[in-house]
């Protein structure tokens, strides 16, 4: 399973989120400080919200496999620029959460997560459980496993690691298979 490191706002559901992928029942709890465990890293709103503290989110990306921007569907305003993909180097989700809350607006915060480079948005209910179906599908799959010699081809191509390659490109003879 994919490690999945969390960033958001304070209350957007993020820690909610980790209680409902691990199948507990819901409980309020602040997070104080980033929570890592196998599966995923969650992060304390305010380092989203400060720029003296978004350098560490950066930092906490290299732990993880995916980084998710998650948004709750009622918030008026979106953290999350145009520029976010910039400095993540990883597969980049977008988790809509609280899609059942009469002020949601789900395709403005859908737009919001597309203009900050999410290649792949879930729609999130914690407390009723849907979407958490699909998001564990999607955190099951397989990532690629790639030589150094790949790495370095798709480097130089412009290609991040887990995207195919252009169509009717190939790599270059010489490039040997992954053995795992």
């Amino acid at each position: 399973m994919k490690k999945m490191f969390l960033l958001g706002r304070s209350e957007a559901g993020k820690t909610s989120l980790t209680q409902a992928l691990r199948g507990e029942e819901l409980h309020y709890v602040k997070t104080q400080y980033t929570n890592a465990d196998e599966d995923t890293i969650d992060s304390p709103g305010e380092y989203a919200e400060s720029k003296r503290f978004s350098v560490g989110l950066a930092c906490f990306s290299f732990e993880a496999d995916v980084v998710a921007m998650v948004q709750a569907a009622d918030e008026p305003f979106s953290l999350f620029g145009p520029g976010g993909r910039s400095f993540i180097l990883r597969p980049l989700i977008g988790i809509i959460t609280k899609i059942d809350s009469p002020w949601a607006n789900v395709p403005m915060v859908r737009q919001w997560l597309v203009n900050a480079g999410c290649e792949r948005i879930f729609e999130i209910n914690n407390v009723t459980r849907e979407g958490i179906e699909e998001l564990m599908e999607y955190l099951a799959e397989d990532l690629p496993v790639l030589t150094l010699e790949q790495a370095k081809f798709r480097q130089r191509i412009g290609v991040n690691e887990w995207d195919p390659l252009p169509e009717g490109m190939r790599e270059p003879q010489g490039i040997k298979e992954s053995q795992e």
